[in-house]
């Protein structure tokens, strides 16, 4: 495993203290957690701070990320990102976004495009198809998670991902954990995601790479074409057998896709 370390970033008087894990070199990395919560540093960073500086913080609200309450709406989590790289010294890094997370990294490139080298979006959050839309995450039974988060949710690795703590405590923590994570991603994206994306699309000028489970149940493959038609710089490439945690189902897959292109 790369060394790694996890910390807090406090800025704006304290208002923020943004909980983050950060490991290993090479150009700097910024991975943005999707709606299913803040792992720390679980197999999908680690794997990729063997090529990247990685760094990856929980969402405000998340995790022990506080300051949701000085947030308002999603312009207000934008400039809370642009901050954080203030923050963190990226002038210029690249960003990864799962989900949840790849829509505020669309927002934040199309924010400050100058600080974003390149863009990788994982079956992301941030537009809306009225005939193929994305699923109402915040109601779904656990079930039914497993049927659409996976290609195969019978498979040991999401049979694994998706069973709960065995201890009653660990249980009720990871229950609540995950009550607060959707409640915070809800004030942002309830009730569709589609927040203006749009109207901004036009200054994600980067390249960017849109990376697609071919059975994604939550954001359906066919986002993955809406986006590319908005993004002037972008190439889709989409997984075989594969839901929408293509990190954990297609590991392999995931990571040479992502390191391909951001070291092309």
């Amino acid at each position: 495993m790369v060394q790694h370390t996890e910390r807090f970033v406090s800025f704006r008087d304290g208002k923020f203290n943004v909980q983050l894990v950060e490991g290993g070199s090479g150009d700097n990395l910024l991975y943005l957690h999707g709606a299913g919560g803040f792992t720390g540093w679980d197999d999908c960073l680690d794997r990729l701070a063997a090529e990247f500086h990685v760094i990856a913080p929980a969402h405000p609200g998340i995790a022990q990320s506080d300051g949701l309450e000085h947030l308002d709406d999603l312009w207000d989590l934008v400039l809370f990102y642009e901050e954080l790289l203030d923050e963190l010294g990226l002038d210029r890094t690249f960003v990864v976004g799962h989900s949840y997370g790849g829509l505020l990294a669309a927002e934040l490139a199309a924010q400050c495009p100058q600080r974003v080298q390149r863009l990788v979006l994982v079956g992301s959050l941030g537009l809306w198809l009225q005939d193929t839309p994305v699923a109402d995450f915040f109601i779904l039974t656990r079930s039914e998670r497993t049927e659409l988060l996976w290609y195969d949710g019978e498979t040991e690795v999401a049979q694994a991902f998706m069973a709960p703590p065995e201890d009653p405590t660990d249980r009720m923590e990871a229950d609540l954990d995950r009550t607060q994570t959707l409640a915070s991603v809800g004030k942002f994206v309830w009730p569709i995601p589609d927040k203006g994306l749009p109207k901004r699309a036009h200054r994600i000028t980067m390249p960017t790479l849109l990376l697609w489970g071919d059975s994604d149940g939550i954001v359906p493959p066919a986002y993955g074409p809406a986006f590319q038609r908005l993004l002037p710089n972008a190439t889709l490439q989409v997984i075989d057998r594969c839901g929408h945690i293509p990190q954990v189902e297609r590991p392999d897959e995931f990571f040479n896709a992502i390191t391909g292109f951001l070291k092309d």
